[in-house]
């Protein structure tokens, strides 16, 4: 049976004007190819790996001293972390403050010009309440100030810092001169709890943390001193901690002279020898960037990831993937907690203007922050599909209420992007011409599994394809460990990364050596599943005629009743569609404790204001997904929860519930939002005792 297309809703009205197109007519002049299509494109890059990122590098046009012989050992396997254009040397932050967008070496930003009058950065809080601008010359200015502090303060190559605070050119600028020393720059957002913090820091022993003094959350002021001497007190045990620098989140600075080992910003910036330091380029492969898994059944893995590495992949992604060019304002939703800070961030290496922004994108009301995006002439809004889903349902068409006519993409990550999502945001939300660029990849690898790309059309659900330079392929997960097995087109399976690439992180601070190997913490996290092959622990399909990758869940939260395999995204979707009305939000778990012979699968069901959780409504629930999925998709228990269990990113996490329904006692990470909200599933361990005698049946 011939599989069914879905419907196309958008594709690039011009794809030879894209850069991708462009890079691909060079690929065919040199190498003698007549390369046409995406899939043309990727099938070099992943076959040919050398070559590919050969020609990205020189592409790219990054500021560099040193010279390569070889771009990698391609004999090497991936658990052996190659390194990738050994003998080149550069700079985070001279790449970002001095940014060549053009393949002209005379572009290079090193001098003053009218370039540096354009803004770089827009800040801007909940409510639309304060607009800051920066220009590019200004930000230098700042960033150079700063690093001449940092280096006073005796911070060097390797050192760490840490940032725990707001989306603001404050916490950028202290990156920029983190990196400027060579040093590595680590960032929590402020509505983490202590704990969660200090799970973070603790294990990266940083000189110093830069911390707001206050934070913004849903429409209140909320003060933080209490949480800097939580903080400052946990840091007792760290060898090289000097203290806590207090940043001034409004406009008036808060009084932080009780608070031991803390000084203010101005003070630490008033201690400065007023001599700019040199920029300290470092290898391709060395560590800048430490950044934390969400560690929802533990402690975070802290993974370091290389300055070459990360600055390669934005360039390969924004201007092939993305297209973006040095005219894109660009904003994304994030706190600097998640990686889509750095993705955030990572934009003004394309010359782009940053809009920063701080708070909820629902307060005052829902329309606000859609109204910033028309107002800032946003041409690249980065969003959730939770964000997405409270649009369309409140009835809200973005286009109808402000002008998106500059807007040419929207990307979406942090959970599955439903079908019904896909065709509101055309039909309903967003003008056909932005190009919806759903996405997937992660903190693991600072980038993209999977992503958009100009040459091939947007459809109804999925991702349009891997990520270029990335070989990606989906493994039987049903086999023990060991060897993998490929699934043909059209099969789940789990996302694994067969070879090398730049972005693959370094190592994992604190684990033992050498990187990858087994026995390490970083072998446990993605190379013991698969021989030899990095697993991501994504379920997922490629659709056997457009290539579309569909992520259908965690690997590790497949449920598998009686053997049917299937994830949880298939019966949210279900949800969303059939009663949004009703439910706010939903988490779906499979139960399988020691004495279970076979998988029991169990959802909950967040009911709206005002709508009652009833057993009509269980039937109904469970007859939609009977009618739009399988009987074997129906759950043999359906409840009620006062509240689901989310990272402070608002990504709700399974897992510890999976375990805590499966009989499991887990400590719960400081990166959740709300951990109480744990504590109501313990009791469905033992779910025969909470179920009437009718339900058993």
């Amino acid at each position: 049976m011939a599989a069914t297309i879905p419907r196309k809703l958008w594709e690039h009205p011009d794809p030879k004007s894209t850069q991708l197109w462009e890079f691909m007519q060079l690929i065919n002049q040199k190498y003698h190819l007549n390369l046409k299509t995406f899939q043309d494109i990727y099938r070099f890059s992943v076959d040919r790996r050398s070559e590919f990122y050969d020609e990205v590098f020189k592409f790219s046009n990054l500021i560099h001293s040193g010279s390569y012989n070889r771009v990698v050992d391609e004999s090497k396997l991936i658990d052996s972390i190659p390194r990738w254009f050994e003998g080149v040397h550069l700079n985070w932050a001279e790449n970002i403050l001095w940014s060549r967008s053009s393949t002209d070496p005379s572009d290079y930003g090193g001098k003053e010009g009218k370039e540096d009058d354009k803004i770089a950065l827009t800040e801007v809080r909940e409510g639309v309440s304060e607009l800051r601008h920066v220009t590019w010359s200004t930000l230098r200015a700042l960033s150079a100030t700063y690093a001449d502090a940092l280096h006073t303060a005796g911070v060097r190559r390797g050192d760490r810092v840490v940032v725990v605070a707001a989306n603001s050119v404050e916490t950028l600028t202290i990156f920029l001169a983190t990196s400027w020393l060579g040093a590595m720059f680590s960032s929590s957002s402020t509505d983490m709890g202590v704990q969660g913090i200090l799970q973070r820091t603790i294990q990266v022993n940083p000189k110093y943390i830069f911390m707001d003094d206050a934070a913004l959350y849903n429409g209140k002021n909320l003060d933080l001193r209490e949480k800097m001497t939580d903080v400052v007190a946990g840091m007792k045990d760290c060898s090289n901690f000097r203290g806590l620098v207090s940043v001034r989140r409004f406009h008036d600075a808060l009084d932080i002279s009780h608070i031991p080992k803390t000084q203010t910003l101005d003070a630490f910036l008033s201690n400065r020898q007023h001599v700019t330091p040199p920029i300290e380029r470092t290898a391709f492969h060395e560590p800048f960037l430490v950044c934390y898994s969400s560690g929802t059944t533990g402690i975070p893995k802290a993974i370091v990831h290389s300055v070459g590495g990360l600055l390669l992949n934005f360039a390969k992604e924004g201007r092939l993937h993305d297209d973006s060019k040095s005219d894109a304002v660009s904003l994304q939703y994030t706190t600097t907690g998640w990686i889509m800070y750095l993705a955030n961030v990572g934009q003004l290496f394309g010359g782009a203007r940053v809009v920063l922004y701080d708070g909820s994108p629902f307060q005052p009301d829902l329309q606000s922050f859609i109204k910033l995006i028309g107002d800032q002439k946003v041409t690249r809004l980065g969003i959730s599909p939770r964000w997405m889903y409270e649009i369309a349902k409140a009835g809200i068409s973005p286009r109808e209420i402000t002008d998106l006519s500059s807007l040419r993409m929207v990307t979406s990550t942090g959970m599955v992007l439903s079908n019904q999502l896909f065709e509101w945001f055309y039909d309903k939300g967003f003008p056909p011409s932005v190009h919806l660029n759903n996405l997937s990849g992660g903190t693991d690898i600072a980038g993209c599994f999977a992503q958009g790309n100009p040459l091939t059309p947007v459809y109804v659900g999925g991702i349009q394809g891997a990520a270029l330079g990335v070989e990606v392929q989906l493994y039987d997960s049903l086999l023990p460990p060991g060897p993998g097995k490929e699934v043909p087109d059209g099969t789940p399976g789990e996302l694994v990364a067969t070879k090398s690439f730049p972005n693959v992180p370094v190592y994992l601070w604190g684990d033992k050596e050498p990187a990858g190997a087994p026995g390490t913490k970083y072998h446990s996290a993605y190379f013991a599943r698969y021989d030899h092959v990095w697993a991501h622990g994504d379920f997922c399909v490629f659709h056997p005629v457009t290539k579309n990758l569909t992520f259908l869940g965690r690997a590790d939260g497949v449920l598998n009743p009686s053997g049917v395999r299937f994830g949880s995204a298939e019966i949210y979707s279900v949800i969303e569609r059939n009663f949004a009305d009703e439910i706010a939000d939903s988490i779906c778990v499979g139960q399988r404790r020691p004495r279970d012979n076979d998988e029991s699968v169990m959802l909950f069901l967040l009911m709206r204001p005002g709508h009652k959780f009833n057993q009509q409504l269980v039937r109904d629930v469970k007859e939609a997904i009977k009618k739009e999925m399988t009987k074997r998709h129906v759950p043999k228990y359906i409840f009620e929860t006062p509240e689901i269990p989310t990272t402070v990113n608002l990504k709700k996490v399974e897992l510890p519930v999976k375990q805590i329904v499966s009989g499991h006692v887990i400590k719960p990470s400081g990166t959740l939002l709300n951990p109480k909200s744990l504590d109501y599933y313990y009791q469905f361990a033992k779910v025969e005792e909470l179920v009437p005698p009718k339900e058993k049946l």
